[in-house]
């Protein structure tokens, strides 16, 4: 499983829905969505600022992870951004595998 930063930001119409229905029922209704795509969520949090909620979640493949992109941001309700989160010994091996680079003009 990979894990994704996912951050929400809803639109008036979501922040209706958030309102009326309460932040428990919105998590539960995130956890059953990433659920139908074989992943699970970590952490939901509600917050000030750009986003209104950060979610990391666990997610089977990037295409599951876009998937559910593309399901919510038809929405007119929610728009999403979708980091992927990389642990210290994925950048590990992934230092192992930095090819030479020639810069522009070298």
């Amino acid at each position: 499983m990979s894990k994704y930063l996912i951050e929400a930001s809803y639109g008036s119409e979501g922040v209706k829905g958030v309102a009326a229905k309460g932040g428990t029922a919105r998590r539960q209704a995130v956890a059953e969505l990433v659920g139908s795509m074989g992943g699970s969520i970590e952490s939901f949090y509600f917050a000030f600022g750009d986003a209104d909620v950060y979610v990391i979640a666990d997610l089977p493949s990037d295409e599951a992870a876009t998937g559910l992109a593309l399901a919510i941001n038809q929405s007119a309700t929610t728009r999403i951004k979708t980091v992927v989160l990389l642990t210290p010994e994925q950048v590990d091996a992934a230092a192992k595998m930095v090819p030479e680079y020639k810069a522009p003009g070298t």
